[in-house]
């Protein structure tokens, strides 16, 4: 029985994939502790998340001309933490799966490669082989022309 090859790429997809939660949580308690990073890294896009959602409950409750009003520091210092973290484990994700896509369409390209080497192999193969048995055949009919036209020769 074959065993087949052992998914190494795989297995180091999912290590990254299952690390890359612990490294967003601490990115996110260093983006809360850093006022750069919650200045202009963590407001703007939580602010703006906050301005989006609170835009589309309100026209789905029928006020379309409601001010929103712009959330704490605080809250958005968190909401933007949380946001921060999960695009860093959403685009480790995607990474991973580009990386995989693109391992395996290298191995689906590295296969067709060498099926269309072998083919082109036996092609070349089958020529010879029927350049041999033309030959062949050419000097089996020479041999009985030539056994034919010696004197004494019965065909019997």
């Amino acid at each position: 029985m074959v065993v087949g090859a052992f998914p190494i790429a795989k297995l180091l997809y999912l290590g990254i994939r299952q690390l890359s939660k612990p490294v967003a949580n601490r990115i996110k308690a260093g983006a809360r502790r850093s006022e750069f990073f919650k200045t202009y890294v963590c407001l703007p896009p939580a602010q703006l998340y906050h301005w989006i959602e609170m835009r589309a409950k309100m026209r789905i409750m029928g006020f379309k001309g409601a001010v929103i009003k712009p959330m704490n520091e605080e809250a958005a210092a968190e909401l933007g933490a949380e946001l921060l973290g999960e695009t860093i484990i959403f685009t480790i994700g995607g990474v991973c799966l580009i990386a995989e896509y693109s391992r395996q369409s290298f191995n689906t390209k590295k296969k067709e490669e060498e099926l269309n080497n072998k083919l082109l192999y036996l092609n070349q193969e089958l020529t010879e082989l029927s350049s041999t048995v033309e030959t062949l055949d050419t000097q089996v009919r020479e041999m009985k022309r030539l056994q034919l036209a010696q004197p004494g020769f019965s065909k019997n």
